[in-house]
């Protein structure tokens, strides 16, 4: 009996990839051996809008995975109850991503040209094509789960941050990979007596060097282990995501040891001295803090503490987080589901339901869907299906429990727990450690009673705040207590040890900086600034960042401690760009501070310091802000721009009152988050006119939540505040200022142009239009100006009114070229990015002109590319 599905092949022939409809008449009916096969792939074809603007702009994706790590890097879970009604398998579209860093973009002609080459302690050093390794070897077929060693990381998160974002409970997949085994490879290069290790390094060029790790030579020659090199997931051809066209799958290890985009195996005697292997997936001991983790390179060293096989886990996916159940139309029965997974090939024995609290336990039913692989014989999507041979189990299994509603009302949570045949338990516990890697102890759903209904709710929830664990942290209960953060009846409160302050100094520098010496290195190219009386270099945080980084250079010169949140959100960012860890905490930013650490400011000169702020008078100032001291807006009227953009308008102090702000500059703002009560802090650039009395305009986009990001914290803040409500300023800050006639103060120094090109995408025309609305609202002001806007939508262009009413009255002098990513049928206007035909077409490089660019960063970056390419000097490229 025939079975048909569609899947993508790879031609031996041609080597190319093509989508086609094939039928498998070697292959029995589901029917016959109730094979589990892939589910239906609904593979996207579109690139999203928010990674156009991207490294992996060429990389399709689906919208409904949940990004942990913001906008790039790709870093993403399924939502979980989704994630688990796909069954055994996984479309690739919803397998779990997690990348370091930018996606190599392989077209199908290079594919063709990938080698992969084996050196190192071999005899027989060779390279092969792809296509070598497709013909040459056997190809083999295997259901096997990869799950990243931080799966389940945001309950230690949440109990205290570990140096790792915040995976949820659905870091986990499953497919079948196609491929041959690592150990044919090998053994074609024949490795020395002295081997020991096989590193791997993939194609991803990463801050550190390209991504590597290593596992032992010995389980990589060991059939039974099913180390493979994969070129399919289901079928079907490698996504960029997963490692077109290469990969390597290293079956019940974590799954950064399985390298994607594999380029290299390097047979050694020690392990891997990657940057990746050495500081990423490792358990340091629960009592090494972030701060003798960063002190101390013994502790990343120590091979004892590197990871490699999976710890055993299991989670619940029914009851969902938020379920209700109504207890006058329910059944009798509910039904509790879930998985469960081992590590080193290990299998799931039993998974136990306790309701209440550990005093007793109701053994689930374990499905083993990979079993099914074992009575069959054959071959599958290209590759031989051996499992007959094979006890080791790679899989997750599914487990459920039919449960009495009536014990469900009666109980306050259900928790779960599994055990593998090596008799090793999930503990009751959790043991935090720096990383924040294999955390699995009990998995615990709290059970509401609300009237007539059950309501339940998971530890914690991947893409937005909610969960127990944070409810009860912030209601002072002690997540380590032992009990979940609850107190028994007559139980003492349990004090919360304190976690003890790191020291932000460079150990042996002693020296002493007067006020003098501070504020002659306190320009926007060597901000020095000053926490605690300790003063720091900025200058190396601003490497890569073409903006100039106005958290670090409108501290120059000042004490920024009681701010140092601004400071600390900024080096947090850069941490992320360069480093393997994608999200940094408070505690890494600290951390990193003694490396620009230069000395201490005197005890008179921190005391002048901070006593020279503007003079305290009853007399109305003439202009509201002030350069180190927070003045306060009152918000006195709300505009609807479109859909996601408001003009919020603020009072000043009185009404014949100017805001102070010279053309070109930023504000900074100061907010409470609504939910956290922490102050945030950004800088914008007001669109009202500076002679403005009175009265201050702000246009924001906001940046609402949605299924794949968490929103903006700082422009969901400003949307939700009422009238009447007052917000922190401070400034001006920034080194650019227009004066008057093509006159330019750049950190001071003036120059003089003729000409500006002016490139902007979405509310980055924020501080092009200050400049633009100076030049042309001046007619005396010879200077051109050509703005180049980039938006996605055309009701996204903003000021659009305006901007249009400056090219009507002078369009020699103005002119305006809009361009759109997703314009309408009925736009007429431009097409695209701001791309390298349209700056060479509108901006190339002139004497006595200047560029002024702000927008999204990638833009900013391809943008300065571009024009440094045609001639432009950097000197006359400026970035708000």
């Amino acid at each position: 009996m025939a079975m048909t599905t569609t899947q993508t092949l790879v031609s031996s022939d041609k080597l190319s990839f093509k989508k086609s409809h094939i039928t498998f008449h070697d292959l029995p009916t589901p029917q016959e051996i109730d094979l589990p096969l892939p589910p239906p792939s609904f593979s996207p074809t579109e690139i999203l809008d928010i990674d156009k603007g991207t490294p992996d702009h060429h990389v399709p994706r689906d919208s409904r995975l949940i990004r942990l790590t913001g906008v790039h890097p790709f870093n993403v879970e399924a939502p979980l109850t989704t994630l688990y009604n796909q069954g055994f398998l996984t479309p690739p579209e919803l397998f779990y991503v997690r990348n370091h860093g930018a996606v190599p973009q392989v077209l199908d002609k290079d594919i063709p040209d990938w080698t992969l080459s084996i050196e190192g302690l071999v005899e027989n050093p060779i390279t092969l094509s792809f296509r070598d390794i497709l013909e040459k070897y056997e190809q083999i077929t295997a259901p096997i789960t990869l799950v990243c060693a931080g799966n389940r990381r945001k309950e230690q998160n949440t109990v205290r941050k570990s140096k790792g974002f915040s995976w949820g409970p659905a870091g986990l997949s499953t497919a079948l990979f196609t491929g041959p085994l690592m150990a044919d490879i090998l053994r074609s290069a024949k490795p020395s007596r002295r081997a020991k290790y096989v590193c791997m390094e993939g194609a991803d060029k990463l801050p550190n060097g390209y991504y590597g790790t290593s596992v032992k030579l010995n389980w990589a020659m060991d059939r039974n282990k099913l180390i493979m090199l994969a070129y399919k997931m289901n079928g079907e051809a490698l996504t960029p995501d997963h490692g077109r066209p290469l990969r390597a799958v290293v079956p019940g290890q974590i799954g950064g040891r399985s390298v994607k985009w594999l380029t290299k195996l390097i047979v050694t005697d020690a392990p891997s001295e990657n940057w990746y292997h050495i500081y990423d997936n490792r358990v340091l001991p629960t009592t090494v803090s972030p701060e003798m983790a960063a002190q101390d390179k013994k502790w990343w060293t120590d091979e004892r503490y590197a990871i490699y096989d999976l710890n055993v886990n299991s989670v619940a996916a029914y009851p969902e987080h938020e379920e209700t159940l109504d207890l006058t139309t329910s059944g009798k029965i509910y039904t509790a589901k879930g998985y469960a997974y081992a590590g080193g090939g290990r299998r799931i024995t039993r998974v136990e339901i306790s309701l209440d609290k550990g005093k007793s336990w109701r053994l689930a039913d374990i499905e083993y869907a990979e079993d099914k692989y074992r009575e069959y014989e054959g071959e599958l999507f290209g590759g031989k299906v051996d499992m007959w041979q094979r006890e080791t189990s790679y899989c997750w299994s599914f487990w459920s429990l039919p449960i009495p509603v009536a014990d469900l009302k009666d109980s306050d949570a259900l928790l779960v727990r599994a055990m593998d045949e090596a008799m090793t338990a999930q503990p009751r516990d959790m043991y935090w450690s720096v990383l924040g890697m294999m955390n699995n102890p009990w998995f615990r759903v709290m059970i509401h009673r609300e009237g007539n209904l059950l309501k339940f709710e998971h530890p914690t929830h991947p893409a937005k705040a909610g969960g127990w664990m944070e409810r009860v942290k912030k209601a002072g209960g002690d997540l380590t207590n032992g009990n979940w953060g609850e107190r028994h009846e007559g139980e003492e409160p349990v004090e919360v040890e304190h976690v003890k302050e790191i020291n932000m100094k460079k150990d042996g520098v002693s020296r002493q900086i007067s006020l003098k010496e501070l504020k002659e290195n306190s320009s926007s190219e060597k901000p020095w600034f000053v926490v605690n009386g300790e003063v720091y270099d900025g200058t190396g945080f601003l490497e890569g960042h073409p903006g100039g980084a106005i958290s670090i250079t409108s501290s120059a010169g000042l004490d920024v401690s009681e701010d140092f949140l601004a400071i600390r959100k900024f080096i947090e960012a850069h941490t992320l760009r360069n480093s393997a860890n994608s999200l940094a905490d408070s505690e890494t930013a600290k951390l990193m501070m003694p490396d620009y650490h230069i000395g201490t400011l005197d005890e008179a000169s921190l005391k002048a310091l901070n006593s020279n702020t503007e003079a305290v008078s009853d007399e109305p100032r003439p202009e509201f802000l002030q350069s180190r001291v927070w003045s306060k807006l009152k918000l006195s009227e709300v505009k609807t721009v479109s859909w996601d953009t408001r003009l919020f308008v603020f009072d000043l102090e009185h009404s014949k009152q100017t805001l102070g702000l010279p053309i070109g500059q930023h504000l900074m703002i100061k907010v409470n988050d609504p939910v956290t009560k922490e102050a945030i802090i950004r800088s914008y650039t007001p669109i009202s006119d500076t002679n403005l009395e009175g009265k201050m305009e702000l246009l924001v986009k906001i940046y609402f939540p949605t299924d794949d990001v968490p929103g903006g914290k700082m422009t969901m803040a400003l949307d939700k505040l009422p009238i009447g409500a007052e917000i922190d300023c401070k400034g001006p800050t920034g080194r650019f200022e227009y004066l008057d006639n093509g006159r330019v103060l750049i950190s001071g120094k003036e120059r003089h142009v003729r000409s500006f090109k002016m490139i902007c995408g979405g509310t980055g025309i924020t501080p092009i239009f200050q400049v633009l609305r100076a030049v042309m609202e001046n007619p005396q002001d010879p200077t051109k100006c050509v703005v180049l806007d980039g938006n996605r939508l055309e009701e996204d262009i903003l000021c659009r009114s305006e901007l249009d009413s400056y090219v009507e009255t002078d369009s020699e002098k103005c002119t305006l070229i809009h361009t759109l990513t997703q314009g309408s049928d009925t736009w007429t206007g431009r097409r695209g990015r701001i791309s390298e035909d349209l700056i060479k077409e509108y901006a190339p490089a002139e004497e006595s002109s200047m560029v002024i660019i702000c927008g999204p960063e990638a833009m900013e970056q391809s943008a300065k590319k571009v024009l440094l390419a045609q001639g432009w000097a950097e000197s006359d490229l400026h970035f708000f």
